[in-house]
């Protein structure tokens, strides 16, 4: 494993080797948009708040609204990158204007089964009980499935409302992903930024919109990124994972699970339904994604000294913020991918 220090150290010689610095590199004002995954948007504005207080000449500015909007928004060329959980299709790079993509991962954290259900404090969930509830094929809290999950629990029989995600998102995509590969005789609505989800379903706007849903609906449940679950205070199950173990949403769970993962040459990888006793299933990447040409040289310029914070300081936040940082190697090898951003002259 390679340790912090040695990332701090290619990182200021990175620094030194390209020229540039954290403060703001030739000078200009410059304004960088991104727009996509609400899942990292708390995280972002961690670093967004960092990186602008020691690069006062470059304001960064994130909207959310979805996996799907950022990747919209980043092939109209509206913003300079996207923030996604979920990756392009390889269909769709032929839309990109500027050509080749460089995906750069930033923290993961769980995606958390969240609910609200009186006299209810703990819940474990397993694979084909969790397919059904979210297919609302099950309908009632003492279902049979749910008791057999939780032995000695006194359940209700309170009506049961799912919560999901109206807009085109990264985390229904790494959630209905996780429903395909372990539960595909009880999941049948396949997967993607979107599904064709009952019509008895809440729909809510991001993740804030179904943590709020599940706050005010006596029987409610959703999937809800954690850094939304813990602000909202919402009651969290166990999901069982790979292993057969019943694991909490924790950043723990979600580092054993991403320490499990294999990384690509291109820096994505997949820790959903992750290997080892410890990992969380439902884990979910997220990216920035950008363009390897950078057309605009004050813009280019910029972008990368905000990824070169997020790879300095902006991994040491990532806790605190409720999201697990990057292993050391990884985020060597995302500092030494910046080498491949083509900035204008």
């Amino acid at each position: 494993m390679i340790t912090s220090v040695l990332v701090a150290v290619l990182f200021a010689a990175l620094l030194s080797a390209c020229g540039s610095s954290s403060k703001g590199g030739s000078g200009a004002k410059v304004t960088l948009a991104g727009s996509g995954s609400t899942f990292q948007q708390t995280f972002d504005q961690v670093v967004i708040q960092g990186f602008q207080d020691e690069s006062s000449n470059i304001t960064v500015n994130y909207g959310g609204g979805g996996s799907g909007q950022g990747k919209t928004d980043l092939q109209k060329k509206n913003v300079q990158f996207a923030g996604s959980d979920s990756l392009p299709k390889p269909e769709d790079l032929s839309s990109y204007q500027d050509g080749k993509l460089l995906y750069f991962p930033t923290v993961a954290a769980p995606i958390t089964i969240s609910y609200k259900l009186d006299g209810v404090s703990k819940l474990q969930l397993s694979d084909s009980t969790l397919a059904q509830i979210f297919a609302t094929k099950i309908k009632k809290w003492d279902d049979a499935a749910i008791k057999a999950d939780n032995p000695g629990a006194t359940l209700p029989s309170t009506s049961i409302t799912v919560a999901r995600r109206a807009d085109s998102s990264g985390t229904t995509s790494n959630f209905t992903k996780f429903l395909t590969a372990v539960a595909p005789s009880d999941w049948t609505l396949g997967s993607g930024d979107s599904v064709d989800w009952a019509s008895d379903t809440q729909a809510g706007q991001g993740n804030p919109g179904v943590a709020q849903i599940v706050s005010q609906t006596e029987g409610a449940i959703g999937y809800v990124d954690l850094a939304d679950a813990t602000a909202a205070k919402l009651t969290t199950a166990s999901i069982k994972n790979k292993a057969g173990k019943f694991v909490a949403p924790t950043l723990t769970g979600a580092a054993a699970a991403v320490a499990s993962s294999t990384f690509k040459a291109d820096l994505t990888y997949d820790p959903i339904n992750a290997s080892g006793a410890a990992s969380y299933p439902i884990t979910s990447p997220t990216y920035i994604l950008v363009y390897q040409k950078q057309t605009d040289h004050d813009q280019g310029t910029a972008l990368k000294s905000f990824l070169q914070y997020i790879y300095s300081k902006g991994e040491g936040q990532a806790n605190d913020a409720g999201y697990a940082p990057l292993p050391a190697e990884i985020v060597t090898k995302a500092i030494a991918q910046l080498g491949k951003l083509q900035i204008a002259a």
